[in-house]
């Protein structure tokens, strides 16, 4: 799948100002972009279209200038580099985006944004993919259910959306271990992909490059990959 000309330009002007950048930086030429902010919290790296970016304190900017992509992309790269500014780990990520409406056969989803649901699928869940999707602190959840009674119904899986820029809509999906590969996570990520783009948002899914799942999940929704985002925290 392709994206649009125009919704590349519109991610590109998001990530631009994400990235503390001028508005048209990522839409012309083809070196690599340094954005230097010695009070930046995290140190980024971040490719998208064929353009590269690293932010962060003039420290690892300078340091990162001698590296190449594939170095800058790793992990392990920017926790050494980062090592003696209290560098934590917060992982390897692709960035997917897409701007078609998925289509799925069969009824309509059957979905609910009851804090409650929200957390008994959560409960759910493994910490860790608590922790990644975030579902409780998205501003717009839904959460996929097993019929329309709200006080009986099973939560199957959720997804929700977090706005960036007033432009992205930040996906994140999750599922219990125990229902996976039925489906519901594309339903209900193509539920929350419809109410975004109604708003006229951009989907954006970002997925580990350790999460195959995830990975899978985004392509079968519509979403076509664009880039990487690389990433720990500083400070101590």
């Amino acid at each position: 799948m392709e994206l649009d000309p125009g919704t590349v330009s519109i991610i590109q002007l998001a990530w631009s100002r994400l990235l503390g950048l001028d508005d048209d930086a990522l839409a012309s030429g083809s070196e690599r972009l340094y954005a230097v902010d010695d009070d930046a919290p995290v140190l980024t790296f971040v490719t998208l279209f064929g353009r590269e970016v690293l932010r962060g304190p003039a420290w690892a900017v300078d340091a990162g200038r001698s590296m190449s992509s594939l170095e800058l992309r790793s992990h392990s790269t920017l926790l050494t580099l980062s090592r003696e500014h209290g560098g934590r780990a917060l992982g390897e990520a692709q960035l997917y985006f897409c701007d078609d409406l998925p289509r799925f056969d069969g009824p309509p989803a059957v979905v609910s944004g009851e804090a409650s649901l929200v957390r008994e699928l959560e409960r759910r869940c493994p910490p860790d993919d608590v922790a990644e999707a975030g579902l409780s602190t998205v501003e717009h959840p839904f959460v996929l259910v097993d019929g329309d009674d709200s006080d009986a119904a099973t939560p199957l899986a959720g997804a929700g959306y977090d706005i960036w820029q007033g432009i992205l809509a930040h996906v994140a999906v999750i599922t219990p271990p125990g229902e996976r590969r039925k489906g519901y996570a594309g339903r209900v990520a193509a539920v929350a992909v419809e109410e975004a783009m109604a708003a006229g948002l951009v989907p954006q899914w970002r997925a580990r490059t350790d999460n195959t799942a995830s990975q899978r999940t985004a392509r079968r929704a519509g979403f076509a990959y664009a880039g990487t985002q690389t990433s720990v925290l500083l400070g101590t």
